[in-house]
């Protein structure tokens, strides 16, 4: 799908039908066709275009004689089987003289919230700007998505407490998967980032300087954050492996208990149910009842010393 979008003199963004100077062509899941179109009308090599749409391309900026090309790891929330997954795909954005184009295997938060006119400040002909504002948009969405794996954490962190189930662990064990992606992917753009800082390919303002550092900054801590947030979780899971064992081995405690306790009657009503003649109390008027009696009473002897022992 080909999107091509410009700025307007009154700022409003518009969507146009032809690449002209000055447009931001977006590409979702594009086709060859498509590809084949802009690489034609652009300039660019269609090889760089399909770079993109490898889910294991890594980050990196390359300069040619008419273009930038900058790959990126952007985030990616799923929803499978009602369990929230992260995971990140590559980002492409090629910077020519006249154009910039961004390419992408899926819609992402990351270009739809430039597309609905959310960004204050937006030009598409100010493209050095509009790559750092998107390079920023994706640092501000991986923090947002690792509050988003923290706030999880915790809930799963309240069931472990009484869980005798693995369930809870299989869901850490996916945010810790995810934690991984987003810690990689994001010392992958702190590369690019630092190798755009150096380059002479990509012209840097004066007005964009500030916005280039909180870039930056932005990144690092996503990274510190995704760092601490690893280190809890293998921490946690360490620790609740540890107590839903602990957990099944007081049910089984306690069935055991439970089980020795019962065993005494049964016994008891065993050997005084078997048929032989002259058994204790057999012809006793009240035999049943002492034999009733004197079994609860040892019963409750035995169960008042587990009690006292907290097998219970």
């Amino acid at each position: 799908m080909i999107q091509i979008f410009k700025t307007l003199e009154n700022g409003v963004l518009s969507v146009q039908e032809d690449i002209s100077e000055g447009v931001w062509v977006a590409l979702t899941r594009p086709d060859y066709s498509e590809l084949k179109t802009v690489s034609e009308k652009c300039g660019v090599d269609i090889d760089d275009l399909k770079a993109p749409l490898d889910e294991e391309e890594r980050s990196r900026l390359v300069t040619e004689d008419d273009y930038t090309l900058i790959l990126v790891d952007i985030p990616m929330h799923e929803n499978n089987n009602e369990k929230d997954r992260y995971v990140t795909i590559p980002l492409g954005i090629v910077l020519t003289d006249s154009v910039i184009i961004t390419v992408c295997l899926e819609e992402t938060n990351v270009l739809k919230y430039f597309m609905d006119g959310r960004e204050r400040s937006f030009y598409t002909f100010k493209k050095t700007r509009l790559i750092l504002q998107i390079l920023y948009r994706n640092a501000t969405l991986f923090l947002q998505y690792l509050r988003n794996i923290d706030r999880k954490s915790e809930e799963i962190e309240q069931k472990l407490h009484i869980s005798q189930k693995n369930q809870e662990l299989i869901e850490l064990l996916e945010l810790e998967k995810s934690l991984v992606y987003f810690t990689t992917s994001l010392r992958s753009n702190e590369v690019v980032l630092e190798k755009m800082v150096r380059t002479e390919q990509i012209k840097k303002y004066p007005d964009d300087a500030d916005l280039l550092e909180d870039v930056i900054i932005e990144n690092k801590q996503a990274i510190e954050m995704a760092n601490i947030y690893s280190g809890i979780l293998s921490g946690m899971m360490d620790a609740f492996a540890s107590v839903i064992s602990n957990n099944l081995n007081i049910v089984m405690k306690f069935l055991a208990t439970i089980t020795i306790v019962l065993s005494i009657p049964t016994m008891i009503a065993s050997f005084f149910g078997m048929n032989f003649s002259d058994i204790p109390l057999g012809n006793h008027p009240y035999g049943f009842v002492i034999v009733s009696v004197t079994t609860c009473i040892i019963t409750g002897i035995v169960a008042l010393i587990f009690a006292k022992k907290k097998m219970f």
